[in-house]
């Protein structure tokens, strides 16, 4: 058995003296795990870190076995993604929600997401708008996906401003506004058809509470698991920033 293919390192971990089991989010083979002979050198360990993408050929005698990967270097991001703690929070957390997908069931479309997120991680506002739209997308591909594109309740597709926290369907600002306090909102950036504004700071974590609440319920808790904490290492690094920016300049 040989293929070869694209992906995202998610992560690693020591095979025996020299070699390393590699877990790699790829393109047409989806979450896919196998061996590199001589990947806990130090030759290999550099390209081997959370988030750098990879071709890789991989072989086996039957598709079922662990396999060997040949890896090259593509595109290596570890470096600055590393560089700063929500760079570090970050790659940590979205490896571990994609360890919810099935092993070799692809994902192409999740990748493409992966890719464009970490290539735009410099800015922790950037960042988070990526990671919760990623979360998002993990609702939809594991079958929970959330409804908002028009209102639940009376079928229009503007003025969506809240978000039931029971069914996952937008609500509009008239059909919503005697429930307020018991609906989540939706930040502008999250309107399917709305022209997107400026974010504000109450914008991301409001869509961190919405996307955390039903990751949480569909997902996690059916496992057994919490949210990670990677996840609140992000938020938390996201509020610092936030507060940081919110101080007036001498």
């Amino acid at each position: 058995m040989e293929w070869t293919d694209e992906g995202i390192v998610l992560g690693v971990r020591r095979h025996g003296e020299s070699s390393a089991i590699v877990e790699l989010l790829t393109r047409a083979h989806g979450r896919h795990l196998g061996l590199v002979r001589g990947g806990a050198g130090s030759r290999m360990r550099p390209l081997l870190q959370p988030g750098n993408s990879l071709r890789v050929v991989w072989r086996a005698r039957l598709d079922e076995h662990l396999g060997t990967y040949a890896i090259e270097g593509l595109k290596l991001r570890a470096a600055t993604l590393l560089g700063s703690s929500h760079g570090v929070y970050g790659i940590t957390h979205l490896a571990s929600i994609a360890r919810l997908l099935p092993e070799r069931d692809p994902h192409e479309n999740l990748l493409a997401l992966l890719e464009h997120s970490l290539d735009d991680f410099d800015d922790i506002g950037s960042a988070a708008v990526h990671v919760i739209h990623f979360e998002l997308a993990m609702l939809t591909e594991l079958g929970f996906g959330l409804a908002l594109e028009n209102c639940a309740v009376t079928g229009e597709t503007t003025d969506l401003i809240y978000v039931s926290p029971k069914s996952g369907g937008a609500v509009s600002r008239g059909a919503g506004e005697p429930w307020r306090d018991r609906l989540l909102r939706l930040p502008p950036f999250l309107r399917q058809s709305e022209v997107q504004g400026d974010l504000t700071d109450q914008d991301l974590q409001d869509g961190f509470r919405l996307t955390g609440l039903f990751l949480l319920r569909h997902v996690l808790e059916p496992r057994g698991q919490g949210h990670s904490d990677a996840r609140a290492g992000f938020i938390n690094a996201l509020t610092r920033q936030q507060a940081k920016a919110a101080i007036p300049a001498p």
